[in-house]
């Protein structure tokens, strides 16, 4: 059972997991899958009253605290228990590809070549981690959620923003990874 847990999960296992999260929320309590409104519980758990963005009620949020804890936990178990020693296997064509960006340790998820303490320091690291992670944050606030929220339970409601959402996403995606990723990584 635990060399089941330390593979990759197909996505016939995975997907329907967590579309079922989405039923799951709102028959248990009547509410909505996401994860980016987390950080603005907590930053309004943390932050004066007066700034009106975070003046509301999070304490009827909390729920969603302890969801995104539980994320956090099951994915510091699942690390710490559940890896896999072996380095990741990647396609030798992704693998000649990738050495061309300098990218040639595959023995994390993460690749350490560019995301690590010291490529924050350089033009890359600091386009990558901190734009990228300021883009990320403020394109969740801005379309009003993130992938999660709008891909599974907007478009499970049938919500058209959640569509729009979606196929923006897929669209910006599309080209960060085909356009401006290489671009970057050039650098």
């Amino acid at each position: 059972m635990i060399e089941f847990l330390k593979q990759p999960w197909p996505w016939y296992i995975a997907g329907p997991l967590i579309g079922l999260t989405v039923p799951a929320l709102l028959i248990i309590g009547n509410k909505s899958f996401g994860i980016s409104s987390s950080l603005r519980h907590i930053c309004a758990s943390c932050m004066p009253a007066n700034i009106p963005f975070f003046k509301y009620d999070w304490k009827k949020e909390v729920w969603n605290l302890f969801f995104v804890f539980g994320i956090f936990l099951g994915g510091a178990i699942a690390i710490n228990l559940l890896s896999n020693p072996n380095p990741i296997e990647v396609n030798p064509k992704l693998a000649t590809e990738l050495a061309g960006y300098g990218i040639t340790n595959f023995n994390n998820l993460v690749p350490e070549d560019i995301i690590n303490w010291q490529s924050l320091f350089t033009l890359k690291g600091f386009l990558l981690m901190v734009v990228g992670g300021f883009l990320v944050g403020f394109g969740t606030r801005y379309a009003g959620g993130c992938t999660s929220g709008h891909a599974i339970m907007g478009l499970s409601n049938l919500q058209l923003p959640s569509l729009i959402a979606t196929i923006s996403f897929m669209i910006g995606g599309f080209i960060m990874a085909n356009l401006i990723l290489p671009i970057i990584l050039s650098l």
